[in-house]
């Protein structure tokens, strides 16, 4: 369970993302600064993460030895292939973040989400590829829902014939295939390492990579120390530090199918913070679509629960 929730909450924090987002637009900053302010947080508050666990792992590793000599288990090192790969593998997360922001200047945010949201389905359809089986009917049914679900909370079916620009289109779907490919390589990238060291590896190759894309000039210019900074440090708590590190620490543990379809709670999340905070009308068709997301998400859970008691009754 407590795996489960890890995923669960990792991807609850991303929801928060797009109000804070659309608040820092709403200011003036642009994609690069916003994105760059970000990672930068994200990969300090990593980093401490990661120096803190290695403070404790080295007094737990002292204490072993002064109790039974050659006795105590030492975690193993990283070297510096493996931080390449963790380096490569976290570069999904930025390239997200870039894809799906910059898709909100063409498409609604409405339409922008629900292309972001085909990663549910892709994640399976990769999974059941690379293990070559086929998806049970309880995986089927649940996607079923959670696409539902989604096209009722984004209000698509309200907006009647409005036509969007095809370059936000390929720009939304292309946000879904980077998210699925950081749930896939977010459990398989070095999976013996400390979820705490290697959340930091991953992040320091997603800040790398948009730094070279968007110079940070507000480094030097003044402007970090406005607002930026708050939005950066928002931005990078619940996007770039704790849904990497809760990724790490779950996905391992329930696969990367459970993973998309728990990622999905990140939808009715974004969906209420823009009610709340936003002020954006939220009709009750779309609040029924959040009701469908949130039920898709649990009925696999729960049909698991069902099944082991009647399992239990029945043996």
């Amino acid at each position: 369970m407590k795996y489960l929730l890890s995923v669960l909450i990792g991807a609850i924090s991303y929801g928060v993302l797009s109000t804070i987002v659309v608040l820092a637009y709403g200011e003036g900053y642009q994609l690069g600064e916003v994105v760059g302010t970000q990672l930068l947080t994200g990969c300090i508050l990593a980093w401490l993460l990661a120096l803190y666990t290695k403070v404790r792992e080295r007094r737990k590793e002292s204490n072993n030895k002064v109790q039974s000599a050659g006795s105590s288990k030492v975690s193993p090192k990283l070297v510096w292939k493996q931080r390449l790969l963790l380096m490569l593998a976290g570069t999904p997360t930025a390239i997200t973040g870039l894809l799906y922001y910059q898709s909100l200047r063409y498409i609604p945010a409405s339409l922008a989400i629900i292309l972001l949201f085909q990663f549910t389905w892709m994640s399976v359809l990769i999974q059941a590829v690379s293990k070559r089986q086929r998806p049970n009917g309880i995986m089927i049914f649940t996607l079923v829902l959670l696409f539902g679900g989604t096209i009722l909370a984004a209000g698509i079916i309200e907006q009647g014939g409005t036509e969007y620009q095809m370059i936000g289109i390929v720009l939304g779907l292309l946000a879904a295939v980077s998210y699925t490919l950081f749930i896939q390589v977010s459990g398989k990238a070095v999976p013996s390492i400390h979820p705490a060291y290697r959340s930091a590896w991953m992040i320091t190759g997603g800040l790398i990579l948009v730094f070279v894309l968007f110079p940070p000039h507000f480094l030097i210019n003044g402007l970090l120390w406005g607002q930026l900074l708050l939005f950066g440090f928002l931005l990078g708590l619940f996007g770039a530090f704790i849904p990497p590190v809760l990724f790490a620490i779950g996905v391992p543990h329930i696969g990367e199918s459970m993973s998309g379809i728990l990622g999905a709670a990140e939808l009715p999340v974004a969906v209420m913070l823009s009610s709340l905070v936003l002020h954006e009308h939220v009709s009750a068709l779309q609040w029924v679509g959040v009701a469908l997301v949130l039920f898709g998400i649990m009925f696999p859970e729960i049909y698991k629960l069902k099944w082991r008691k009647t399992g239990r009754i029945t043996s």
